[in-house]
């Protein structure tokens, strides 16, 4: 198999279209289908286009080779933004075709979803009631909007994922998601985290509750059990900068809660893709994406 983004798309198409369920919908079938959609959406980050507007008029001279019919913009941002299940859907279809789904390692952590920048944008703002304030230790600033929980394979494959509030602890979004997806956790697995999921109870949860094993950095006021860990730890900080650097995660554009969490998905997806795409090539490098962003 060609290791370039139509090689890509063409194989994602085939897999959605095969194994996932497609959305039930009343009246005439639309014009682009649900796995032609998603794979639009998958280039669209690839390429590196965070308006959709921008992406639709070079998507007619790139890609049109590969879609029979092209949405104009306003078509596409709503498909799109309605989209958010079945992102979600298709993100665990592919994590549960890469041999690392069977390792006994997961990775989460958490990192801002910023949505506006300045006041007058969030007195205006569609997500008004739903995004908030919060602080980010990493760049020592204030942000508005969202926090993404991401629980990942070594290798970064997105395992399951949500958005929360940035005001919500976060070993109690960490706990909600997991207790919610227990099915994607099994008994005897190791979950590596970073300091800010240190807590008695959160362990205990993790222990009695799901059956696994936590390790993170030891605290500076606590006996000494796994060390500093920080070689592994690199690993999500990795995933997460290939999530904000490569695929614009910051630069979302979305509006309203339906469509952050559709876009936020839709980057978890081109990671997804990739990922998945390369395991199936033999690429040596599971997580590089460079082949694919041209």
């Amino acid at each position: 198999m060609k290791t370039n983004l139509d090689a890509l798309l063409t194989a994602l198409y085939v897999f959605i279209d095969d194994h996932v369920a497609p959305c039930r919908r009343i009246g005439r079938p639309p014009k682009l289908t649900d796995a032609e959609l998603l794979c639009l959406a998958v280039a669209q980050v690839l390429l590196g286009f965070p308006s959709a507007r921008h992406w639709i008029r070079f998507a007619h001279a790139r890609l049109g080779h590969l879609f029979r019919y092209l949405p104009q913009q306003s078509a596409y941002n709503k498909r799109l933004n309605a989209a958010g299940p079945l992102i979600s859907h298709t993100i665990e279809a592919l994590a549960r075709q890469v041999p690392t789904w069977h390792d006994d390692l997961r990775l989460i952590d958490s990192t801002p979803l910023p949505c506006a920048a300045s006041r007058e944008t969030v007195k205006r703002s569609g997500l008004a009631g739903h995004a908030s304030y919060g602080y980010c230790r990493s760049h020592s600033r204030f942000f508005w909007g969202f926090r993404l929980y991401l629980v990942t394979t070594a290798e970064g494959m997105p395992v399951t994922w949500c958005l929360a509030s940035p005001r919500v602890g976060e070993r109690e979004v960490m706990a909600a998601l997991l207790e919610r997806d227990h099915r994607l956790v099994r008994a005897g697995q190791v979950i590596l985290a970073d300091k800010g999921f240190a807590g008695k109870e959160f362990e205990t949860f993790l222990t009695e509750r799901l059956g696994v094993h936590l390790v993170r950095p030891d605290r500076k006021d606590e006996p000494v059990r796994h060390g500093k860990i920080a070689r592994v730890r690199q690993w999500i900080e990795a995933v997460i900068d290939t999530l904000k650097g490569q695929l614009s995660l910051e630069q979302h554009q979305g509006r309203t809660p339906a469509g952050v969490f559709a876009r936020t998905g839709q980057r978890l997806l081109a990671l997804a893709a990739g990922i998945w795409h390369n395991w199936t090539i033999g690429a040596e490098a599971k997580r590089s994406l460079i082949a694919y962003d041209h």
